[in-house]
């Protein structure tokens, strides 16, 4: 099972996929911090040349189509740096222009040698700010989201492990009975013959006998898909054969629900969901509050300057000042306002009543994982017991029919309480090793080793 669990995390398929999104959200994550760092831009175009006619109005409301032959070029370097905490955007900038005039043999430069400009939304709804408080849970969710795929794959990889292995066990079965049941046929054609035995007992092993070839072809079929699943699930490509060895050792531990329940809570994605589907309430109503009006301001200062030469355009530049206040307040919207703000608050309202409910469900889930597992354990130990006791008796009954003291019909109810123990102890197991993967998944903790799945400082 080790071995299934190991390729199944390395090359399945499931595990590239986990492994692709976990780097998706890191570069995600990446792009959010990305929004508050200084960004240093050089935008601008390249020189635009135009020849054509245009339509020029004269004093006396004349009109003249006039040649012209023009470029025109343009460049700015701009540093630009975010305000998370009011949501503005501070910059300087540096730009310088340039216009050619052939015909007329114009040439003219404009730039500003500096100028710093302040973007600030007033009473707006400031995204960076409430980015700040969701964007950081949702990469740790991301994270740990990704040890809980993780888990489950090892869930999954160990359910179909057992798939095989109960296909396995069921032809070995088939093929013990087989074997058996042939020489029973044998035993009871030579009574037969000697008229120790009746012509229906002898039918009866015959047809057992018929029975046991049609389940060992049943079984190989059986095992051979299953197997089939199981490669392709771990992403096993080589086509060799092989076989399972049942997990019959099982890891002792201490289970605790008030434990198992901390450790889910400090530990796993859904955890932090909860707390960030909250605040993501909040910013809702808050973007409804900040969208009831809106209002910029807008204030630069620099120094600028323009020549017929280049250099004529850094010689004692002029200031440069400018402040706009714009705004946008609805004087009339027969309630739309009032309308946002009341939807945003009831579906806050009601984020808050589902995940109250998500979050007993979830402590319900760990609370029924932990009370399953004494009795998962109670359950091997009888089974095992079980699966013993109905090998000897069978063996037993073998001897005693052997010598004729007892006849096939008991023979074939011990034959068949011994596959039935045998069966019941594998599920018994199966149960088991799901609970326990499932458990690992739900807490993100290994209660067998006392080891967490998953630590804070995980990185990328």
């Amino acid at each position: 099972m080790e071995d299934v669990l190991r390729m199944a995390k390395e090359q399945s398929p499931f595990a590239k996929q986990a492994e692709t999104r976990k780097e998706n959200r890191y570069w995600q994550y990446r792009f959010y911090k990305s929004n508050y760092n200084p960004q240093l831009r050089l935008t601008g175009g390249l020189p635009d040349y135009n020849q054509d006619y245009f339509q020029n109005r004269l004093d006396d409301g004349t009109i003249q189509f006039q040649q012209r032959e023009q470029t025109t070029g343009s460049l700015n370097l701009g540093l630009q740096q975010p305000i998370s905490l009011t949501g503005g955007v501070l910059s300087i900038n540096n730009d310088l222009s340039r216009y050619n005039d052939y015909l007329f043999d114009i040439e003219q430069w404009s730039g500003t040698l500096v100028n710093i400009r302040l973007n600030q939304p007033i009473l707006n709804f400031n995204q960076l700010k409430w980015d700040k408080k969701t964007e950081p849970l949702r990469y740790e969710e991301s994270k740990r989201g990704y040890v809980e795929e993780m888990e489950n794959i090892s869930q999954q990889a160990v359910s179909r492990f057992f798939t095989v292995l109960d296909a396995q066990i069921n032809l070995q079965i088939a093929q013990f009975n087989l074997a058996n049941n042939d020489t029973i046929y044998k035993i009871e054609q030579g009574r037969y013959n000697i008229g120790t035995t009746t012509k229906d007992k002898l039918l009866q092993a015959e047809l057992q006998l018929l029975r046991s070839r049609q389940e060992v072809t049943s079984a190989r079929i059986n095992l051979q898909n299953s197997k089939l699943d199981l490669r392709s699930y771990i992403g096993l490509k080589e086509n060799d054969e092989f076989e399972l060895v049942l997990p019959e050792e099982i890891p002792t531990m201490t289970l605790n629900a008030d434990e198992a329940l901390l450790r889910a809570k400090d530990n796993r994605a859904d955890y932090i969901a909860f707390e960030r589907r909250k605040i993501e309430a909040k910013r809702e109503v808050a973007q409804a509050r900040g969208q009831r009006f809106q209002i910029d301001l807008v204030a630069s200062y620099g120094l600028n300057n323009s020549g017929n030469q280049f250099s004529e355009v850094y010689d004692e530049p002029l200031s440069q000042q400018r402040i706009n206040v714009g705004f946008n307040v609805p004087v009339l919207d027969w309630g739309r306002n009032r309308a946002r703000m009341r939807t945003a608050m009831a579906n806050q309202k009601l984020n808050d009543y589902v995940i109250a409910q998500d979050e007993v469900i979830f402590e319900q889930e760990i609370m029924t994982q932990v009370a399953q597992f004494e009795v998962l354990l109670s359950q091997i130990e009888i089974t095992k017991k079980s699966d013993e006791v109905a090998q000897e008796r069978y063996l037993v009954s073998q001897n005693r029919y052997l010598i004729g003291k007892i006849d096939i019909t008991n023979l074939n109810i011990a034959l068949t309480e011994k596959d039935t123990a045998k069966r019941s102890y594998v599920t018994a197991l199966r149960s088991f090793w799901d609970s326990y993967f499932a458990l690992r998944r739900l807490t993100l903790y290994d209660f067998s080793k006392g080891l967490l799945l998953y630590t804070p400082e995980q990185k990328k």
